[in-house]
């Protein structure tokens, strides 16, 4: 019998122990947690208290759909570590009559080629390991100050000769007060089932997650810096490793594994990141992030390193908008994505 199941769960973790790591791996379709373009890639990975032309950001927040993503079209791909990518596609259109901005997208995941052997080892071919999200979702502005929206989003994975499909749904409101430019979101991501397993047996969950997050523009520099809680459904996010026997938290000296486990724990459920916006139009953008809990769960013992930093720049040349995000995974290991968007009523 081949070695596949071993295998799948290598995976089913890849996708986690790249973005949402050691809390992450006990779902199925644990890609969908992975950034949808470069730009929050350099946010750290998570944005969800932004409202502008950015269609990527409807993947995470539907409520931040609005009338400036109206023929907004966008293409991303994230090069991982090995052979392994991601990407998405993106496009978004406003419906004038009934003041509703839909967008629908594509997310996908290539985990590489994998060789297939036998029960003692003989090869016997090789194999893909391939994963697809089908989205598409609408907001809209209920008051003057609120704004709602929801995604639906069919999933599909298929390793080797292994298939198993799902449906999730996200839930968003927004409240934004343009007069101060701030925001703060809720948004409730991957409510939903595993319609079909792997391997005919019971029903895995999917990556459910509730979020918090508020962003605010200074008034006299142009900068936007952002806050973002993960797990609002979870407390405990620490990862107990029996073999830890020092810790540091945040970057001070080494303490005894413990010494701070309630701070420590609240630490990694936010992500930090800031946005320069710079130029009469804000053409030009210098983004960074940092991601606690990636720090903690890919920094290596008594190495320093920038595990868990976020970097990145966004520059529009014409009708065209470039991004570039970078994320330090681990001390030997980071990724590397891009984003190409653009919005087809300016070509006329």
């Amino acid at each position: 019998m081949k070695k596949i199941l071993t295998k799948l769960l290598i995976i089913l973790g890849l996708a986690t122990t790249l973005q949402a790591q050691i809390n992450g791996g006990h779902n199925s379709f644990e890609f969908l947690r992975l950034p949808a373009s470069a730009r929050l890639t350099a946010l750290g990975g998570y944005q969800i208290a932004v409202q502008d032309d950015d269609i990527n950001f409807a993947l995470s927040n539907p409520a931040a759909l609005n009338p400036q993503m109206n023929h907004q079209i966008s293409f991303s791909h994230d090069f991982m570590v090995s052979d392994i990518s991601s990407g998405y596609v993106s496009f978004g259109q406003h419906l004038d009559k009934l003041g509703v901005t839909m967008h629908g997208g594509i997310q996908y995941m290539n985990n590489g080629d994998f060789t297939a052997t036998d029960e003692i080892g003989n090869e016997m071919g090789s194999f893909k390991a391939n994963e697809y999200a089908f989205t598409v979702g609408a907001g809209r502005q209920l008051y003057e100050r609120v704004s709602v929206g929801a995604n639906l989003r069919f999933i599909t994975s298929q390793f080797e000769s292994y298939n198993a499909n799902g449906v999730a749904g996200d839930l968003a409101v927004m409240f934004h007060d343009t007069a101060s430019q701030f925001n703060i979101s809720l948004v409730i991501r991957n409510l939903g089932m595993q319609m079909k397993t792997f391997t005919g047996g019971s029903r895995e969950s999917l990556p459910y997650e509730s979020q918090l997050g508020l962003s605010k523009r200074l008034q006299h520099l142009p900068f936007r810096f952002s806050v973002i809680y993960r797990y609002l459904n979870r407390w405990n996010v620490l990862y107990d490793d029996p073999n830890q026997q020092e810790d540091t938290f945040f970057f001070g000296e080494q303490s005894t594994q413990n010494s701070h486990p309630k701070l420590d724990n609240f630490a990694r459920h936010f992500v930090f990141n800031g946005e320069f916006l710079l130029g009469r139009l804000d053409n030009f953008r210098i983004r960074l992030g940092y991601n606690h809990l990636l720090r903690k769960e890919t920094e290596v013992r008594n190495l320093r390193s920038l595990s868990g930093f976020t970097m990145g720049l966004g520059v529009k040349v014409k009708w065209f908008r470039i991004d570039f995000g970078r994320a330090i995974q681990h001390l030997g290991a980071g990724n590397s994505h891009f984003t190409i968007s653009t919005n087809f009523s300016e070509f006329k």
